[in-house]
């Protein structure tokens, strides 16, 4: 029987919890974290002791959802996963989990895992953890992972394994039994490998014309609509707070009657909003502040002349007593600004900021959500008068662990800020206009617009992807009434605009599509320019690359494409001309070897690292670009890896064209022409000049070509 004494001469073992012993143990609470902490009989358990992020849920543990006659058994293992560590032989033992405690989020996993096989055992009969036998372990190993991929069935199965592993760590353990995969090896219980390459990224970057309209309408709620948004929002809080503040008069209920009698007479609209309970009704507040009255006595008077049936026949906008300033086309965007309409643009704009920082950094969901008032000071300047670039100081949260290897829910500050160009700048202030000082910028509880109900951190993942959707949806209304319906939003092909999705876009059109359809709002050279600043800011010289290694996987992707595409044009014939065409074909030679495996910032960056053998596709200078550094003319950063194509230069000694180059070329001066003829003659010399040397390009080319044959010997 284990004792007091083992308990002291094997700092692992945990004792039994009491009735009232705290779910989460103090040694695990950081100093900051006020969420209240649960009681070991509560039939809920809140993990909010432990989750410091602010972007993060509070999980709940609902011990109703486990069987009756296990629930006492599970409920003591799953304390002691909470407060208790692995021994570090187990952890030792078990190479592909290499930490004895884990973060919260990974904590719900297994306990999620756990509760299943609970209910699962109680199916079976099984009433207690020390009767599962072998046989149950393997029969619910193979009902429960059928289907699922190699890498999440070992990570289900290793889940599994710990049930019996933290079970020993308790003071008195429930005889849970080890499951056989850790004796006979777990790769028996795996189904087969794939040709898949492991660690690829599988998210899919948006469609350029789908990002193009998102960005653009997001950078103009920000940067255009936002001073009559946040004017007409403050307007609306004034006129909230003098109805709050307003008591019933005689002369308040003749105001009423004055108001709304002659709206009724004449068959006009009824000022309007639309109630969860009454559908379209008058607009009570709106009414009560145009008039002095109080709310009771626009509703006493309303209910008596049957005005929300009537509202709903007729209803009517709500003017503010705002200027409107912001412009589409060079018209007002809005005739005026609405008091019913204001709560829901204050939550578009919001949200065009969150898509602004997230696509214009880089910066994961997690580390925006993290994000506070004053985060991005506007930086004084230089003794020579330049003015350095804004930079964001903020927390990043992956992998982020304490020196026992402890996973850090708060996260940590990062050493390395975030460069701000000028659409993020303007995103964080509007955010900084909408929460108080110090405060999250995206604050649950101050993006809740109008209840402002006390929510924890920051607005989640979840909310967050609807506040996307819903924008869309407002975007392509918007672009409609404006007149504007090739500004709308088309549907994805690879479905919503899912958050994780922006980063990866960013990454595949810097790297991909430079100066391409995206860079409707945003010069894609400078954004890469700024982000490729490694040497100024040190943003790439950590172990972990962060976005740069995002970057990195995206253009070695790239790149390889473009020597696969090279290799098969010139074995289809076509020939090829430039300075740099026998280097260009050796390093399309040796793409094969490298087939598979850019799928991680490791591999990508030695990838990119063989100066003058990587091969960068340009549609815009109509040529492939052999980088070497030492010959570019495009004045890449010193150790650069790619080019900078949106300076591509005549005359570089990496310029490469095929066929297809020469006839794109002159398939665009053939465009330019055409549209030389459309428009005053200055802009159209300037078209038929620029005709005329794509045209010279490609006669060069016919001059110079060679097969491939011919070019490499």
């Amino acid at each position: 029987m284990t004792t007091a004494l083992t308990i002291e001469a094997d700092p692992y073992i945990l004792p039994l919890p009491g009735p009232d012993s705290p779910v989460v143990m103090d040694r695990w609470i950081s100093p900051g974290n006020t969420h209240p902490n649960s009681r070991y009989s509560d039939d809920i358990w809140s993990m909010g002791p432990l989750t410091d992020n602010p972007g993060t849920s509070i999980h709940k543990i609902n011990w109703r959802s486990c069987p009756a006659t296990l629930r006492s058994e599970f409920r003591r293992i799953v304390w002691v996963l909470i407060n208790g560590e692995l021994r570090p032989t187990y952890v030792q033992e078990r190479g592909f989990q290499n930490r004895a405690r884990d973060g919260v989020i990974s904590m719900r996993d297994n306990i999620v895992q756990w509760m299943k096989f609970a209910r699962w055992l109680d199916r079976q009969g099984v009433s207690q953890l020390s009767d599962c036998t072998i046989e149950h372990w393997k029969a619910y190993a193979a009902e429960n992972t059928s289907g699922c991929t190699r890498d999440y069935t070992r990570t289900v199965l290793c889940w599994l394994s710990d049930l019996s592993a933290f079970d020993q760590l308790s003071i008195s353990p429930c005889g849970a039994t080890r499951p056989p995969w850790e004796d006979e090896g777990i790769d028996d219980y795996l189904p087969a490998e794939t040709a898949e390459a492991g660690g690829e990224n599988k998210t899919e970057p948006l469609d350029p014309t789908v990002i193009g309209p998102v960005l653009t309408w997001s950078i103009r709620l920000v940067e255009d609509f936002s001073e009559d948004i946040l004017a007409a929002w403050a307007e609306r809080r004034s006129m909230h707070a003098r109805v709050k503040a307003t008591p019933s008069t005689r002369g308040g209920l003749a105001a009423v009657k004055i108001y709304l009698q002659p709206l009724v007479d004449s068959g006009a609209p009824l000022p309007a909003t639309v109630s969860r309970l009454h559908g379209v009704t008058l607009a009570h507040h709106y009414v009560a502040a145009v008039t002095g009255a109080s709310w009771n006595q626009v509703h006493f008077f309303a209910s008596r002349r049957g005005l929300r049936e009537l509202t709903a026949r007729r209803p009517g906008p709500s003017p503010l007593q705002v200027p409107v300033t912001g412009q589409v086309e060079g018209r007002p965007w809005r005739e005026f600004m609405d008091y019913e309409e204001t709560p829901i643009l204050v939550r578009h704009l919001a949200t065009a900021a969150a898509i602004v920082i997230l696509y214009l950094t880089g910066m994961r969901p997690q580390e925006a959500q993290s994000l506070r008032s004053g985060c991005c000071p506007d930086p004084e300047a230089n003794p020579d008068g330049s003015t350095p670039r804004h930079l964001i100081r903020s927390h990043h949260y992956k992998n982020v662990r304490d020196s026992d290897g402890h996973h850090v829910s708060a996260g940590e500050e990062r050493a390395v800020p975030w460069v701000a160009i000028t659409p993020v700048v303007n995103a964080i202030r509007v955010l900084e206009r909408i929460v108080p000082e110090g405060e999250l910028l995206f604050s649950s509880t101050h993006h809740d617009v109008v209840a402002r109900r006390k929510h924890h951190g920051a607005l989640k993942r979840s909310s967050l992807g609807r506040r996307v959707e819903a924008l869309v949806s407002w975007i392509n209304q918007e672009a409609i009434a404006q007149g504007l319906p090739t500004q709308q939003v088309p549907e994805d092909p690879h479905g919503n605009l899912g958050l994780s999705r922006l980063r990866r876009t960013l990454a595949w059109h810097i790297a991909r599509r430079p100066g391409g359809l995206v860079a409707l709002a945003i010069q894609y050279g400078h954004m890469r320019t700024a982000l490729d600043a490694r040497t100024s800011t040190g943003y790439g010289s950590r172990a972990r690359r962060g976005f740069h290694g995002e970057l990195d996987v995206e253009t070695a992707l790239a790149a390889a494409q473009t020597a696969a595409r090279l290799r098969d044009a010139t074995a289809a014939g076509e020939k090829i001309s430039g300075p740099a065409a026998r280097r260009a074909l050796i390093g399309a030679t040796s793409i094969p070897g490298f087939e598979g495996a850019l799928t991680t910032p490791k591999a990508a960056a030695k990838f990119l690292a063989r100066d003058g053998l990587i091969l960068f596709d340009n549609p815009d200078a109509f040529l492939i670009c052999a980088f070497k550094r030492d010959t570019a003319l495009c004045d890449p950063d010193p150790g650069a890896t790619a080019p900078n194509q949106f300076a591509c230069q005549l005359g570089c000694g990496n310029a490469v064209r095929t066929d297809s180059h020469a006839q794109s070329a002159r398939e665009h001066a053939d465009r330019l022409d055409t549209k030389a003829a459309l428009v005053p003659q200055p802009l159209g010399d300037r078209f038929r000049l620029t005709a005329d040397r794509f045209r010279a390009l490609a006669d060069a080319h016919d001059s110079a070509a060679q097969s491939a044959e011919e070019a490499i010997a």
